[in-house]
């Protein structure tokens, strides 16, 4: 499997020979690509939900610590779930109040009762306790810091808690997404096409014999900006890579 240099590598030898590189001189150097491609990625994750996805990842308390850093990568977090409730404790048994419900309630009666009815009962049951005595808990995430602030005291170590959580994709699984990798590469092209008209319009010609020679600066920016409102509306449109609402078509 290739490396994030070499995925980048092609992505830069693509806007290199669409340019017209070995025909002409391009006057780029290694950081405006790596720049184009990273402001690339930038807005990709900022417009299109492909590139994010759903996780799920375990936290380990510390005794009277309630707040955690996350990875960069978090953009937000959904929830945070309790794996037990009850003693926890040494080599201690544990009780779990709501499993014990279950038990009594619809496994050991379960000649009396039972049912979907019955069932959806009890998980409604069990989400309301839960909701009182400690099942679920409450939180607060701050998207900037990445800081995971828990309200409430952990009252021990090593208690474990799940975290429902929505990331950012990595940069080569962007790079290599069927959606995804075209709009990057059309992006990055188009990004070095604005560089380039930048540099080449604070000259309109060079000095040379029979009048000198033109430069296209402002035709590239030109160019470029226009790919770039066409890339800006192809995330408006689903059709990199995201879920659009069930009334659009295409």
């Amino acid at each position: 499997m290739a490396t994030l240099q070499e995925i980048k590598t092609e992505v830069f030898d693509y806007v290199r020979y669409t340019l017209g590189d070995g025909i002409i001189d391009i006057e780029l150097d290694p950081i405006h690509y790596e720049t184009a491609l990273s402001q690339g990625l930038i807005r990709y994750r900022q417009r299109s939900a492909n590139s994010v996805e759903e996780s799920f990842s375990f936290l380990e308390l510390v005794q009277d610590t309630n707040t955690y850093t996350l990875p960069n990568e978090v953009i937000s977090v959904r929830n945070c779930y309790k794996r037990n409730i009850g003693a926890n404790s040494g080599t201690s048994s544990q009780y779990e109040p709501f499993e014990a419900g279950f038990v009594n309630f619809y496994m050991i009666q379960s000649g009396r009762v039972g049912g979907l009815a019955t069932y959806y009962l009890y998980s409604a049951f069990l989400k309301e306790a839960a909701k009182m005595f400690g099942g679920f808990l409450n939180y607060k995430f701050n998207t900037v810091t990445k800081e995971l602030t828990i309200m409430r005291r952990p009252r021990a170590d090593k208690e474990t808690i799940l975290l429902w959580t929505e990331n950012y994709k990595p940069d080569i699984t962007l790079l290599t997404d069927i959606y995804s990798k075209p709009w990057l590469r059309e992006y990055t092209l188009a990004k070095c096409m604005m560089i380039l008209g930048e540099a080449r319009s604070k000259f309109s010609t060079l000095p040379g014999p029979q009048g000198g020679s033109s430069l296209n600066g402002t035709d590239l920016l030109t160019r470029g900006q226009a790919k770039l409102d066409a890339l800006e509306l192809e995330i408006t449109n689903s059709m990199t890579g995201e879920t659009p609402m069930w009334f659009v078509i295409g």
